[in-house]
């Protein structure tokens, strides 16, 4: 599977849960490549057992370090306002120039602090989608 994500973002993918987990699944570290397609870059995968405290997976997020970042199910066992903490976070390593792509059990939350959706579907296709300003929505709405 090849894929073209942009950098410095949070990526959300969308999609029935078996579906976004065969795509993380399928996705190789090893293989992850600059835009040009020279050299690999770093990959870090983040997950985390439900029963872990918020402040360990904040703080594994705080330090993540690397160009791409895989997110695969890093908030399953916390409340939503503890999710909602967790996926604004993500910003952290997007503002320093990662390209984070997230797989959550709620995909309407990580779609919230996204800059971009990528679509997988059942027959395997994805698709990449941006997602409109919500600066730009908010000076349209009354």
């Amino acid at each position: 599977m090849s894929l073209k994500l942009p950098v410095a973002s949070v990526v959300a993918l969308l999609g029935p849960a078996p579906v976004r987990s065969a795509v993380c699944g399928a996705l190789d570290e090893d293989s992850a490549r600059c835009s040009d397609g020279h050299g690999g870059l770093g990959v870090l995968r983040l997950t985390a057992p439900a029963h872990e405290p918020l402040a360990a997976r904040l703080a594994r997020v705080d330090a993540a370090g690397a160009p791409v970042v895989l997110v695969q199910r890093l908030t399953d066992g916390l409340p939503a306002a503890q999710r909602r903490t967790l996926l604004g976070a993500l910003r952290g390593p997007a503002g320093r120039g990662a390209t984070v792509l997230v797989d959550d059990v709620d995909p309407v939350a990580a779609l919230a602090v996204a800059d971009a959706a990528l679509r997988a579907h059942a027959d395997g296709r994805v698709e990449l989608e941006a997602l409109p300003d919500a600066a730009a929505l908010e000076a349209v709405l009354p």
